[in-house]
């Protein structure tokens, strides 16, 4: 199930779309996306590039803040890598709201791999805007 605001933002996503990003669920505060890793999305040591795990995190966080009509976006992210993976892997981002107040957030973001494994934790930090989608 995906919330009115995250599905019209996904059907717009050209890059979510573009690495093969599957939004499991969403709700106002929380999103569960998925992604496989190609052989295309290794670095020079056959793992996951790191950009390619941001991103799959920074997808759940997008979703997961924006909650109604107003734009929010990033304000700033943080990640931290914890296991490398590699193509052929299913790696899922659940993100989930910390705090609101006003018109900022916090958000947290686990990526797991197949087995359900820790692969990288991400906090992000959000600004609804005055923007209307």
């Amino acid at each position: 199930m995906t919330h009115a605001p995250a599905k019209a933002m996904m059907e717009r996503d050209r890059a979510s779309r573009a690495l093969g990003m599957v939004v499991e669920q969403s709700e106002p505060g929380s999103a569960t996306v998925r992604m496989l890793i190609r052989d295309d999305m290794l670095n020079g040591f056959d793992v996951t590039h790191g950009g390619f795990v941001f991103s799959l995190a920074d997808t759940a966080f997008a979703i997961a803040c924006n909650e109604d009509e107003r734009v929010t976006l990033a304000s700033g992210a943080d990640i931290v890598f914890l296991k490398p993976t590699t193509a052929g892997q299913t790696l899922t981002a659940t993100a989930r709201v910390r705090a609101r107040s006003g018109r900022t957030g916090l958000y947290d973001v686990s990526v797991t791999d197949d087995d359900g494994e820790p692969v990288a934790e991400f906090r992000g930090r959000s600004h609804t805007t005055t923007r209307t989608a």
